[in-house]
């Protein structure tokens, strides 16, 4: 049963990695889309505004946290 084990481990490790990857490429994208908004001269651009810092402080939260579910 070791074999097993060890490979539902390195699966489940691969799934880690490939979570953390997708969410920090998603912290870039808010990221580069509030520096592409500047400062807002619309309503609509305020509101885009608003949205992506919401986004990207709930995105790195969920980042923060899986970094410290890593194993060692």
């Amino acid at each position: 049963m070791e074999p097993q084990s060890s490979a539902a481990e390195l699966s489940e490790r691969k799934r880690r990695r490939i979570r953390l990857a997708r969410l920090e490429a998603d912290v870039a994208y808010f990221q580069a889309r509030l520096e592409m908004i500047g400062e807002p001269r619309s309503a609509n651009q305020l509101t885009q505004r608003k949205a992506f810092a919401l986004l990207l402080k709930t995105v790195s939260t969920k980042v923060a946290k899986v970094q410290r579910e890593r194993p060692g």
